[in-house]
């Protein structure tokens, strides 16, 4: 497809109501017509919402192991934006000509909105070719994939996993491996009726995190909001069950409900102990318990899940960041070599892990000798990988798909709604596909 056919895509897309907005922070000038470099000194212009990106892509660009054997000399050139202000400028640069990024790191949730139009594949590179040695020990590609074509590599596994107050156990008696979520909800029913407090936490803030909530314990039971093919699947039993499981959960305190799970009443509930487990991912050991009460290193432990009664998996997820390569640029060539550098080989994965805590993906490195012997000192010298390595093998796949923020939109109010006891869960369920299907047609 020639550059004047692709803007042509692009702007067609923007008429359709992608939203997109003038972005004069990055509108300088770029010329998609310079020839291709081939070797040299490359300097790589990272578009991203996190710091740690940043830091791990510099530090790998300066790591005589890692880029051994390059024909490129690396720098990275690095614009910090919120998450969707990366995908709004990218998209406006693209329609305008101007200088879009040679990478950019695409929250997981922010994805969809480039999955829609021919917006993916007029923007990034098809990484079938890069990904197809790996097969399924690379994880976590299907966020990412539009029509069977993968367009970014996830920044990190993002393994929700139970993280719980040992002493807390230990003196309330409740079990550190209790099978079930049914029966663990039986012991935070107790815990709340004689000691307020609770094993859990379900978000009652803003649309995104009320869904993902929902969603993360969704895909744990075997199902999700959307299949491979797009189709949504929010009317299944499982659906109903889980919304089930959360709505039984806040009306008996066992899961306490909570407005951001990052937030002030998070920070307030673990410190004053009413919180003592929580289903959440890897990240959150360092920005949510470690940030809030690092005075209680030592008291914590991890472990997978409790699985659901029907089915499902000891592991699910929360969360990521895609980076993808813009194609058709003078960098591109050199853009897809330092990507698959760090994210496509052991020394980038391990470099990625000690940067950043950010977990493989790729299978075979939750059996690295370098990554099981990794203790976690304020999960008291746990070794972390003992769990990790469990969970990745029994991840569920997450589909996305263009309505997925539509979907956010309309599902968020009546989830909530029967979190507050204000609707039963199957009406919930029923008012948001309603809403979505009135929205996305066909």
């Amino acid at each position: 497809m020639t550059e004047i056919s692709r803007r042509s895509v692009l702007r067609a897309a923007g008429g359709a109501g992608l939203g997109l907005l003038a972005a004069p922070a990055l509108a300088a000038c770029g010329s998609s017509a310079a020839a291709p470099l081939r070797s040299g000194h490359a300097t790589i212009s990272l578009w991203t919402h996190d710091p740690g990106y940043i830091k791990t892509f510099q530090d790998a660009c300066k790591d005589p192991q890692l880029m051994r054997g390059s024909r490129f000399d690396y720098s990275v050139k690095p614009t910090t934006a919120a998450g969707s202000d990366v995908v709004t400028r990218m998209i406006a640069q693209a329609v305008a000509d101007g200088d879009t990024p040679d990478l950019a790191g695409l929250i997981v949730d922010q994805f969809p909105r480039v999955m829609n139009a021919g917006i993916a594949e007029n923007l990034f590179v098809d990484l079938r070719d890069t990904v197809r040695p790996f097969g399924d020990d690379l994880l976590k590609l299907a966020p990412y994939t539009v029509g069977k074509v993968p367009y970014a590599l996830d920044s990190d596994n993002s393994i929700t996993v139970l993280y719980y107050r040992q002493d807390l156990f230990d003196k309330y008696k409740v079990p550190e491996a209790v099978e079930t979520w049914e029966e663990f909800l039986e012991h935070g029913e107790r815990l709340a009726k004689d000691h307020k407090t609770s094993i859990g936490m379900v978000s009652t803030g803003d649309n995104g995190a009320i869904v993902n909530g929902l969603n993360q314990f969704l895909l744990q039971r075997g199902a999700g909001f959307f299949n491979a093919a797009g189709d949504l699947t929010l009317d299944t039993p499982e659906a109903l069950e889980v919304l089930e499981f959360m709505t039984r959960g806040v009306r008996s305190g066992a899961l306490l409900a909570l407005p951001d799970p990052y937030g002030s009443a998070c920070a307030a509930a673990l410190k004053s102990g009413r919180l003592a487990a929580t289903a959440m991912p890897n990240w959150y050991n360092a920005y949510g318990l470690q940030a809030n009460v690092p005075d209680q290193e030592g008291r914590w432990r991890m472990r997978t899940l409790p699985r659901f009664q029907g089915g499902g998996h000891i592991g699910s997820t929360l969360g990521g960041t895609g980076i993808a390569v813009l194609k058709d640029k003078p960098h591109t060539e050199a853009a897809l070599e330092l990507l698959k550098r760090v994210y496509l080989t052991r020394e980038g994965q391990l470099l990625r892990y000690r940067n950043g805590g950010f977990l493989p993906t790729l299978e075979p490195l939750y059996r690295d000798p370098e990554l099981t012997a990794v203790e976690d000192d304020y999960l008291g010298g746990q070794r972390v990988f003992d769990v990790y390595g469990k969970a990745a093998a029994d991840l569920p796949l997450f589909y996305q798909a263009p309505g997925m923020q539509i979907l956010t939109d309309v599902l968020g109010g009546p989830v909530l709604d029967a979190l507050k006891g204000r609707t039963s869960p199957a009406a919930a369920l029923k008012a948001g596909l309603k809403a979505y299907r009135q929205q996305v047609k066909g």
